[in-house]
């Protein structure tokens, strides 16, 4: 069907871009990011330094080990409201502290892949009750995988997550501390990680390359180059030996700046959460990930029927046990006093039964004398009037 040129004047269809512009500003946006790797590696610091404000609280070191006796996995969510020039986002930031923290990590990655899931399915059970307003949407629409800035590039564990996370979640590898490494060693290592993740078929984010504008396809081409990104997060404000005040940190050999592109892909990263590509990574959630979990969901289920829970936290199952061990415990002293109530009142019950008989026979006796009383009286009367 061609289509049909109207006059000069226009009907006023070109303004549905403004109104559609408008609705947006009005209503906000609401973004989850997850943040997934070993502790150390500078996520909390990455955090707030992407978004310049203190959304997270860093953790106390002195507490991590007390964190791995536990030897759980948890998921801690973080939300924050963040404005800029009238627009507002509503911000989600999902960790998981504990991760790959342990000698024996085997099923570490269950917790994250369970509440990827999790988040799927809350949103598909509420989109299927008769009201739909004030849904709530924790879907995950950008998962940073934090990889330690070693030689050896993924270990077996990052391999193993990374394979479930890029099934279930827009997934953006990043090499941590990219500070520590030279410039030459950075890139062999990058090249090394994409290699892993060719050879083991890992699904990565790729952003839309092709555009109208030369210039934003450039763009998009170097954010994809740049992949595995290589990042350096601080909060503080040093002073470069050419006298700038820049976001980075301070060596005895120089200064490693955060928004410089010749020392790490922050800016590079930043552009691709935030500023080019966030409505890619929503409407990817939405009509890939999401699609792809309801799909699976709804060809495998009955309507109605519940999720198979595949993981549950030893954490809480230790809770759990030691409730149920508390629970018996008093009620097997509620049966024991039970059990004295009850001896006690058939105690007492035979006590007042004896008591009963004896009133009885008190009673029988003393009915028996009356009689005898009565005869004797009688007969008295009878001798009497003879």
């Amino acid at each position: 069907m061609s289509p049909v040129t109207v006059s000069s004047d226009g009907i006023g269809i070109a303004h549905l871009p403004n109104q559609k512009h408008k609705i947006i500003t009005n209503s906000g946006a609401n973004f989850t990011i997850m943040v997934c790797g070993e502790s150390g590696l500078g996520k909390t610091t990455f955090i707030n330094t992407l978004f310049t404000t203190s959304i997270k609280d860093y953790k106390d070191p002195r507490k991590r080990h007390d964190k791995q006796l536990d030897r759980t996995v948890e998921i801690e969510i973080t939300k924050a409201e963040l404005e800029e020039k009238m627009f507002k986002v509503k911000l989600n930031v999902i960790d998981t502290p504990g991760f790959g923290d342990y000698v024996n990590n085997y099923d570490s990655w269950l917790p994250v892949i369970e509440f990827l899931d999790d988040q799927h399915e809350s949103y598909m059970r509420q989109e299927q009750q008769p009201s739909r307003k004030g849904i709530i949407d924790m879907r995950v629409h950008a998962c940073l995988y934090f990889i330690r800035p070693t030689s050896q590039g993924l270990l077996p564990l990052d391999i193993e997550i990374m394979k479930r996370l890029g099934t279930r979640v827009n997934l953006i590898p990043v090499i941590a501390k990219a500070d520590t490494l030279a410039s030459k060693d950075l890139q062999v290592l990058k090249q090394r990680i994409r290699d892993i993740i060719d050879a083991q078929g890992i699904h990565v984010y790729s952003s839309p390359l092709e555009s109208d504008d030369e210039q934003i396809t450039e763009r998009n081409r170097t954010i994809l180059d740049a992949m595995p990104f290589a990042i350096i997060g601080s909060t503080e404000t040093v002073t470069t030996p050419d006298g700038r005040n820049v976001k980075g940190r301070a060596y005895s050999w120089g200064v490693a700046e955060v928004e410089n592109d010749d020392h790490c892909d922050f800016k590079k990263l930043r552009n691709l959460l935030v500023r080019s590509h966030m409505l890619d990574l929503i409407s990817s959630t939405e009509e890939v990930h999401y699609e792809r979990y309801r799909e699976r969901e709804m060809a495998n289920r009955k309507f109605g029927e519940s999720k198979i829970k595949k993981y549950e936290n030893p954490k809480h199952r230790e809770k759990e046990d030691a409730l149920r061990k508390v629970f018996t415990e008093q009620v097997k002293q509620e049966e024991n006093r039970f059990r004295q109530w009850e001896q006690q009142l058939i105690s007492e019950r035979d006590r007042l039964n004896k008591d009963l008989e004896a009133q009885h026979a008190q009673i029988k006796a003393l009915e028996n004398e009356l009689e005898q009383l009565y005869h004797h009286h009688q007969q008295g009367r009878g001798s009497m009037r003879r």
